[in-house]
């Protein structure tokens, strides 16, 4: 099968993490990668050996790049997803898919208007932890989901990151950059929402950056920096998310953010930021907790979802980390901020249907037989 020529746009820190794992599927040729600063995009290129350097006007005018690998910050991905898709280009980005409701829909609807295919990340639901986990439910080993709690809890960015700013601006926030994680594996785990309920506070008004090289300089907040939301799926499970950047301690068992409650058992859903976490669970019939064995291929990082919507474009199929899923979670994350703001439920503008599951029998690095 053809590989799939990709041009990387945004070589910060997340990039590695792609490039590190991207030479693990055939299905991908980066051919090119760029930056506005064209220091950094060059470093970039050296690093991996992708043979081409050039600006980001360059790289969307270059007819031999069929994808664009959107990994620049939030306030980037739909005005660069515009362009992208205008220039014939499939899009990959980075979470979130836009910074609010209305720039996504724009990414998305263009996107089905051209043809063009647009994924999202995350894609830690494809690797063995939520894989296996998702199994486990569709299998009724805990009965039928009746509850669940997400917990994401601790303090902020500006006390590791090297430039925390973005981080409390609209578009981010602990919903829009956390968010996206635990509400993709809760879409993947229980299906679509039937409606949800919110509140949002930002707790810290100003932050002082701890870390170098900007240590000593205040951010203003301009975003919620606690966030809180009820989902009721229509599979009839009703639980909360709590997403926040203010508080000095976690909370919960950070192996294991997120549990479901059903009606025969409880299941412990490992990290949605990593792929191969180990789920846990809890039946009538068990002597406590014990590890569920990991069933689907390990090893995966960021570009597993990448790699999944070349295969997608090569043969037809749909691919899984979809434009549906991505507007589907934007939908949810801007729907909290949009009950808080109002006192009134929201329900979902968006249909969503739960992707096919990750092949299991298929070797590390291959993704359709």
């Amino acid at each position: 099968m053809q590989p799939l020529t990709v041009g990387v746009m945004g070589c910060g820190a997340i990039s590695s993490w792609y490039l590190r794992m991207a030479p693990n599927f055939a299905i991908l040729d980066v051919a090119a990668c760029a930056d506005l600063d064209g220091e950094r995009a060059a470093a970039r290129a050296e690093e991996f050996g992708i043979p081409r350097v050039c600006t980001p006007d360059e790289l969307l005018a270059d007819p031999g790049i069929e994808v664009v690998l959107n990994l620049t910050v939030p306030q980037a991905h739909a005005p660069i997803g515009l362009r992208a898709l205008e220039a014939g280009k499939h899009h990959f980005t980075e979470k979130p898919l836009a910074i609010d409701r209305e720039e996504g829909r724009r990414v998305y609807e263009l996107a089905r208007e051209k043809g063009l295919r647009l994924g999202s990340a995350p894609d830690t639901c494809l690797g063995a932890g939520i894989q296996t986990a998702r199994k486990a439910v569709d299998e009724g080993l805990i009965g039928r989901p009746v509850a669940f709690t997400a917990l994401m809890l601790g303090g902020g960015a500006e006390r590791f990151h090297p430039n925390p700013e973005f981080f409390y601006k609209p578009g981010a926030g602990p919903m829009f950059d956390m968010g996206p994680y635990y509400l993709t594996t809760l879409l993947n785990l229980l299906g679509p929402v039937k409606r949800i309920v919110g509140g949002a506070s930002i707790a810290i008004p100003e932050r002082v950056i701890a870390s170098q090289p900007l240590a000593g300089q205040v951010i203003h907040v301009e975003t919620p920096d606690h966030v809180c939301g009820i989902l009721e799926f229509e599979g009839g499970a009703l639980g909360s998310i709590m997403t926040s950047f203010a508080t000095r301690y976690a909370s919960y068992d950070g192996a294991h953010p997120i549990t479901l409650y059903g009606t025969e058992g409880e299941l412990k859903v490992p990290d949605p930021n990593s792929f191969d976490g180990v789920p846990q669970v809890r039946t009538a019939d068990s002597d406590g907790w014990r590890d569920l064995p990991l069933e689907f291929v390990t090893g995966y990082n960021r570009a597993v979802g990448l790699a999944d919507m070349a295969y997608g474009i090569r043969t037809g199929r749909k691919h899984r980390c979809s434009a549906e899923q991505a507007f589907a979670v934007l939908d949810l994350m801007q729907g909290f901020l949009d009950s808080s703001a109002t006192g009134q439920a929201v329900t979902p503008c968006v249909a969503y249907e739960r992707p096919a599951p990750m092949p299991a029998e298929l070797a590390f690095g291959e993704l359709d037989a």
